[in-house]
């Protein structure tokens, strides 16, 4: 038997359906999709402390189920102590079905842990098609142990679509399940 993502299915299934019916599409490949999940993670702090960047990089490899990269900086920055070539963060890019896992994950177990959480807002569309979520603790992942937590540090998640407009892609992503503090997208 072989493994399918669950939301892998319910995009063939449910959102492809809804969203042609919504936006009048003629073909299903005009249907928008999600290409890829970005997740990044500044570690400004790192230049004082080395380790800090080894452990972002575990957490954001435990986070995602994919190797993390350290992001490098580009130049020097004396106010700051900052070297080019200096480690000052950790990324990774998620695409197929470990970006559909994470999708899942984050709507159904880590979003619903925050602490007084009453939606995400919808203000981190860039008139593209693509939403950052920007996250304040890296606690509310499960695969997290909070025991071993040297430092609370956020993170920014990103999601490109193949979407035109910004209110095609918060169709997208509400079909998806990723819960929206007001559910209208007043932009075009």
């Amino acid at each position: 038997m072989d493994y399918k993502p669950r939301l892998r299915e319910k995009y063939r299934g449910e959102v492809v359906p809804a969203l042609a019916k919504q936006f009048e599409y003629k073909s299903s490949m005009q249907v928008p999709r999600l290409q890829k999940i970005c997740l990044n993670q500044g570690v400004g702090s790192a230049i004082a402390d080395k380790k800090l960047i080894e452990n972002a990089a575990n957490e954001m490899t435990m986070i995602s189920g994919q190797k993390a990269v350290t992001t490098k900086s580009k130049k020097d920055i004396s106010n700051f102590k900052l070297r080019k070539g200096m480690p000052i963060g950790v990324r990774v890019t998620l695409r197929g079905d470990k970006m559909y896992e994470f999708l899942d994950r984050l709507v159904s177990v880590a979003l619903p842990r925050i602490r007084d959480f009453r939606g995400i807002n919808d203000k981190g569309f860039d008139g593209k098609g693509n939403y950052t979520l920007g996250i304040t603790e890296q606690i509310m992942f499960p695969e997290i142990n909070i025991e071993k937590i040297t430092k609370i540090m956020g993170m920014d998640i990103t999601f490109v679509t193949s979407a035109n407009t910004d209110k095609e892609a918060m169709a997208l992503l509400k079909e998806f399940g990723l819960p929206f503090k007001n559910q209208n997208l007043n932009q075009e």
